[in-house]
């Protein structure tokens, strides 16, 4: 065990201003439309009211995890705060809190379905119940919210119901030696201590994942005293909660995706913060097969509908892409805390990959509708997650307002809130900038408080300012991330040319800053096409186009029907086109393509090639940022396109 990592620690959400640009747009969206929308659906389905613990029988029983939804809620509320005051926003909030509080039990207890509706089920069943999941999610809540406000209630109530739970499940003698078949309890007991500063909650944090997985397996001794059948376990294998064997001994990402997101997620912060190398290891094993084997070009993952999550090595299917949008919220989570172990561009690639196109698909641009399933390809009549889409008779794929299993929109909303605080991560003497997008950050080294503005038009445009602001001189390197798409990049101090070459994927400039330095970073970005591992069996003799970050998708609307017949020329130039009335102004991709037909079907479904003719058609496509598509005209999509 090392327990002498360096850590790096990201900026606080409260100390980066995001002033304009893209994401003041997209945080501006959460702010007025989702944040709200989704504070209206939670009073119409019951979810609010539901901690009034009035539930009688004949009535719609609230649902086993709709606890997680008001803490993922009041998560993004307390980050929306911490930047931009609402005293609407904060009086919602204080009212759901005394709800929740008074909900709850006197030895701490806290879960509505099960102090409501099935109390002698309490603990019973932890591999397909999910109470320490929905605990988990109240508890990042109630941190978030006492940062924002300062007030502590909410706070107080989840210590207590943390306390009960540490009572109750652990290694000695009289506990349970239980933890969660839907991992998330684990990272926010890791937040819960940073904190509080209360070492039992990383224990506990600690205790679950060591626990998981160990024999004689947890979820078979609660299942037989429940009078079932481990063996006839719904999923089939513990491999589906990422719990068939120790978590150390575990090689490949596997199962649920989200499940698999916020376990390795709690595996790096209890191997932060512990200094546990084999975790770090463990980790480090699931990022390598998943980034390598199993993550799409938009940053998705986990492709199939029958267990929300992963299949095999290069299996990436399009049209019936599961790739949900909790699993790469859960992505973002994990990259941000490997980088704070393991200091390498590798994982900020990934999480800038996944935030600016998978998450954010799945939020429309006005912000109050969702996706639970994100696609790659759509077409009329294919919809395999009617039940996620909300799609009954309408022929097309589109976002819903809500969906029964809500767990994605509060989960969009505290992402957007929150995407401030992967801007920037600190050492003792290293400010890293991982993302770029106007803002102003706010830090310190030696105790001495240091000023960063950044001004930029990223991701539509390459170039990214910097200005220091400091009372007098400080020492310290500014490492700025080149990303792995850039392959040319030229950097500037003060006017002045300078030669440097990344290290592990950041350029480090070391030296004493003045007031009013500038540093100017030129990131090449043309428009790159983009080709699968031929192990990718779904995606060949096709392209994908990308731009920066940015990954684009053809659309019906622009390119008229049937895309998959049509073909870019690889000798065909490929253009930036910067739209400033399309979504609030951006670049779209243009050139030249062919529509490879048949210039007259003979009739019936198959026909010998020798009755008929091929023509190709040219034509000028355009192509838009696959986070925007499904916004205008419903219609057919596709990100890969073939190549003629």
């Amino acid at each position: 065990m090392d327990t002498t990592l360096k850590l790096a620690h990201p900026l606080a959400v409260k100390d980066v201003s995001i002033t304009g640009g893209f994401w003041a747009d997209r945080q501006a969206t959460n702010r007025n439309s989702t944040i709200p929308a989704i504070h209206h659906q939670m009073e119409i389905t019951g979810r609010i009211d539901a901690w009034r613990l009035q539930w009688q029988p004949g009535q719609t029983k609230p649902h086993i995890f709709w606890d997680s939804d008001a803490g993922k809620w009041i998560e993004a509320a307390g980050y929306s705060l911490m930047t931009n005051p609402d005293p609407t926003l904060e009086k919602w909030v204080d009212a759901l809190v005394d709800l929740i509080e008074s909900a709850q039990q006197p030895d701490g207890y806290l879960n509505i379905f099960f102090t409501a509706v099935e109390p002698q089920n309490k603990w019973r069943n932890l591999r397909d119940w999910h109470e320490l999941y929905d605990a988990g999610h109240l508890i990042e809540g109630a941190v978030a919210y006492a940062q924002a406000t300062g007030k502590t209630k909410l706070l107080d109530v989840l210590r207590r119901y943390a306390d009960h739970i540490d009572q109750r499940f652990g290694p000695n003698e009289g506990q349970r030696r239980g933890y969660c078949g839907h991992p998330e309890v684990e990272l926010a007991m890791v937040k819960l201590y940073r904190q509080t500063g209360d070492q039992r909650y990383l224990n506990l944090a600690k205790y679950f994942i060591d626990e998981r997985g160990r024999e004689p397996h947890y979820f078979d001794l609660e299942a037989n005293e429940r009078g079932d059948d481990p063996a006839k376990f719904w999923a089939k294998t513990y491999r589906y909660c990422q719990a068939h064997v120790p978590i150390r001994e575990q090689a490949t990402a596997m199962g649920h995706s989200v499940r698999a997101g916020y376990l390795y997620s709690g595996v790096a912060d209890v191997a932060a913060e512990t200094g546990d190398d084999s975790l770090l290891k463990a980790d480090q094993r699931f990022w390598d097969d998943l980034t390598q084997h199993q993550l799409y070009i938009t940053g998705g993952l986990g492709p199939a509908h029958a267990n929300e999550g992963f299949t095999f090595a290069y299996d990436l299917p399009n049209e019936t892409a599961y790739a949900e949008t909790c699993a790469s919220i859960s992505l973002v989570f994990w990259a941000q805390r490997m980088f704070q172990i393991d200091p390498d561009s590798r994982y900020i690639d990934v999480m800038e990959r996944a935030l600016y196109n998978n998450v954010l698909a799945g939020v429309s641009y006005k912000g109050d509708t969702f996706f639970y399933a994100n696609p790659l390809a759509s077409y009329p009549y294919v919809n395999p997650y009617e039940h996620f889409s909300g799609i009954t008779s309408e022929k097309h794929y589109h976002r819903s307002e809500w969906f029964d299993c809500a767990c994605c929109p509060p989960n969009l909303a505290r992402m957007v809130a929150s995407v401030g605080n992967y801007f920037y991560s600190t050492t003792d003497d290293t400010l890293f900038v991982h993302l770029y997008n106007q803002n102003r950050a706010t830090f310190s080294f030696g105790g001495q408080s240091i000023q960063l503005d950044q001004t930029t038009n990223y991701p539509w445009d390459g170039q990214i300012k910097f200005t220091i602001h400091t009372d007098k001189p400080a020492s310290f390197t500014l490492a700025l991330r080149v990303p792995n798409w850039c392959s040319e990049y030229h950097l500037e101090v003060n006017g002045q040319a300078v030669e440097s070459q990344p290290t592990r994927g950041y350029l480090h400039l070391e030296r004493t800053w003045s007031e009013a330095d500038q540093v100017t970073l030129m990131l090449a970005m043309p428009v790159e096409r983009v080709v699968a591992n031929p192990l990718v069996r779904q995606d060949a003799g096709c392209i994908a186009l990308q731009r920066g970050p940015v990954v684009y998708c053809l659309e019906e609307v622009d390119n008229g029907a049937q895309l998959a017949n049509i073909a870019i020329p690889r000798k065909n130039a490929l253009t930036a086109v910067f739209e400033p009335d399309l979504f609030g102004g951006i670049s779209v991709i243009a050139g030249q393509a062919m529509r490879v037909e048949p210039l007259k079907w003979p009739g019936g479904l198959y026909q010998p090639q020798s009755n008929f003719q091929y023509g190709q058609t040219p034509f000028t496509f355009k192509a838009i940022p696959y986070c925007f598509w499904a916004n205008r005209e419903p219609g057919e999509m596709r990100v890969w396109i073939r190549e003629a």
